[in-house]
């Protein structure tokens, strides 16, 4: 039986609430293993890869699991680790170096969409040239860092409010990217490798509760990780859907599968939505290894389309 070497990211000497969530996964992922007969070891990496060459090959045989979400505290750089395992031919789990790559760089996989007519709202990289509509509403994202970091109500502003962008050149100097603001409805699509291919777990929906009219409905970091506010309370996710929603849901899964095609997806992934008031939908981003903690969309998926977290975690040893 191989080991198992759970690949994790060094965690700051003062972490935030978003980069203690992996050892929630790793938690759910050690049980699963036990549950399974598997060996396993936890293994923190860095940009120091000689520290990991050196693990890796006093273990030859065994399967890297890869939970890493940042390195250095940079998501752009998270490529680095199925790269490096792709360079050694060791067996690692999840997606491959490219897809890690293209799905990180955000302008990038806006690109990629687009020339694959996948569905993905209008954007402006910060050196394009942004003229603003005034009677519409636009959202300013980080190039490279998934888990909402850096997301707040600021970050939705009106056409009209010509010096908007000044602050965030400030903050990101040019990693950031504007896209036009989809007013409407968010789903978050969980996708699961396997060896008939891709299979789509259960959709779920984002739902804004209470908001005050004027609060853009977005799921913002406060949302995600600080449980004292607002937003945390009243952003809540749903399985359940009225008969009426069933060709909406037919078309999120069928652009799932464009997406795990597009960009070489393998082994798990999740995709966001934003569906306009004429139920047209748009894919905000595609995020590879996405979080799979017990209170994640995807863990929550998976046991709401039948699944033991047990099984999720075999199948995504098998698919590598």
């Amino acid at each position: 039986m191989n080991k198992v070497i759970i690949l994790i990211n060094r965690l700051s000497d003062q972490p935030s609430a978003d980069e203690i969530d992996v050892l929630d996964q790793v938690e759910a992922v050690e049980k699963g293993l036990d549950e399974l007969a598997f060996s396993h070891e936890r293994e923190f990496v860095d940009t120091n890869l000689d520290t990991l060459i050196d693990k890796l090959s006093g273990e030859p045989d065994g399967i890297a699991f890869n939970l890493v979400e940042s390195l250095n505290n940079s998501g752009g750089l998270v490529y680095f680790i199925p790269a490096l395992m792709e360079s050694m031919n060791y067996p690692i789990t999840g997606n491959p170096s490219d897809a890690l790559f293209l799905t990180t760089q955000k302008p990038l996989a806006k690109k990629l969409m687009l020339s694959r007519n996948i569905p993905t709202p209008r954007w402006w990289a910060a050196t394009d040239p942004f003229d603003p509509d005034p009677d519409k509403m636009y959202m300013v994202k980080p190039s490279r860092e998934d888990a909402s970091v850096g997301i707040n109500d600021e970050n939705v502003f009106s056409g009209s409010d010509r010096g908007a962008l000044e602050k965030f050149h400030n903050r990101w100097g040019d990693h950031f990217f504007i896209e036009e603001f989809i007013d409407g409805r968010e789903f978050n699509l969980s996708v699961l490798g396997g060896p008939d291919g891709p299979e789509v777990l259960s959709p779920a929906e984002i739902l804004f509760k209470n908001f005050p009219q004027g609060k853009p409905a977005i799921v913002g970091y406060a949302a995600k990780w600080d449980e004292s506010t607002f937003e945390y309370r009243n952003t809540v996710r749903t399985f359940e859907f009225p008969e009426s929603d069933r060709t909406l849901l037919d078309e999120l899964i069928q652009i799932c599968h464009q997406c795990w095609s597009a960009f070489n997806l393998r082994g798990y992934a999740r995709v966001d939505f934003r569906v306009d008031q004429n139920n047209k939908p748009y894919v905000l981003e595609i995020n590879a290894n996405p979080c799979i903690s017990p209170d994640s969309g995807f863990y929550n998926a998976a046991l709401r389309s039948g699944y033991t977290f047990t099984q999720i975690v075999q199948r995504i040893i098998n698919n590598r």
